[in-house]
C-alpha cells in the first residue's frame, strides 16, 4: 500500500497533488451553477462541491475558490442575489466540463456549449434546460475558510424541479433513474448504480432494506 506523509504531499508537483487529494476523498456531486449579471450576461460553471446544509429551512452550500481573480459566478449572485443549481446527467458531461474554461465576463458559457438557458416562474437566474433536476436558490451568506482563503457560500432553496417518477412516497429522490453523474477528482465522471437503500438503524435490531 502506498503511503504519503504530509511533507511528501507538500513537496509534490501541484497538479499531481491536486488530482490525488481531490480524488482520494471520494465521489462528489456534479452540478452546473447558473447566474446572470445585471447587464444580462449569463454565466454557467461546473462545481463538484455542492452539499446539503439543512432541510428546514432548505439550504445548500458550495465552495468557491479564493477571490484573487475575478469569479463571474460570485459577482453575478452578489449583484442579483440568485443562482441555480442544475444536476449534470450522462448526456451533458462534455458540455458541463467545458464550462470550466476561462471565458471573459461578457461571454456566456451557454453560447459556447450546446446547453440551453431556461427561465422558470420568473426566477432571476437561468436554469439548464437539459438538466433533469434543477434548484433555484437565493444567496444567503458566505463564510471565509481562513486556512486557504476559499469561501463557503450558503443558499436557500426556493424552487425544485424534477420528474415526479423520481420521487418515492417518503420524499426520497432516486438519482440513478435521472442518470445523475458523480465526479472523481477534477475531471473524472462516473454513473453511480444504486445498490440498496437501508432503513434507519436501531440498537440491537438488524438493519432492513427499504427496496
Amino acid at each position: 500500500m502506498k503511503h504519503f506523509r504530509q511533507k511528501e504531499l507538500e513537496q509534490m508537483p501541484s497538479r499531481f497533488r491536486a488530482h490525488l487529494i481531490n480524488s482520494c476523498t471520494g465521489y462528489k456531486s456534479a452540478n452546473l451553477l447558473g447566474t446572470i449579471s445585471k447587464k444580462g450576461v449569463t454565466n454557467l460553471a461546473v462545481f463538484n462541491s455542492v452539499v446539503h446544509i439543512g432541510s428546514n429551512p432548505p439550504m445548500l452550500g458550495f465552495i468557491l475558490r479564493p477571490l484573487t481573480v475575478k469569479r463571474n459566478t460570485y459577482s453575478n449572485f452578489k449583484e442579483t442575489g440568485y443562482f441555480t443549481v442544475n444536476q449534470v446527467n450522462k448526456e451533458i458531461i462534455t458540455d458541463a466540463h467545458h464550462t470550466a474554461a476561462k471565458y471573459e465576463e461578457d461571454v456566456s458559457e451557454f453560447s459556447k456549449t450546446n446547453l440551453t438557458e431556461s427561465y422558470l416562474d420568473d426566477f432571476a437566474a437561468p436554469y439548464v434546460a437539459q438538466s433533469t433536476i434543477k434548484l433555484g436558490c437565493r444567496y444567503l451568506n458566505e463564510y471565509e475558510i481562513k486556512e486557504n482563503g476559499c469561501l463557503l457560500i450558503i443558499g436557500q432553496i426556493e424552487h425544485i424541479y424534477l420528474p415526479e417518477d423520481l420521487i418515492h412516497a417518503d420524499g426520497w429522490v432516486q438519482l440513478d433513474k435521472a442518470e445523475s453523474i458523480a465526479t472523481i477528482g477534477l475531471d473524472g465522471y462516473a454513473l453511480p448504480t444504486l445498490l440498496d437503500r437501508l432503513a434507519y438503524p436501531k440498537p440491537n435490531e438488524a438493519t432492513k432494506s427499504l427496496l
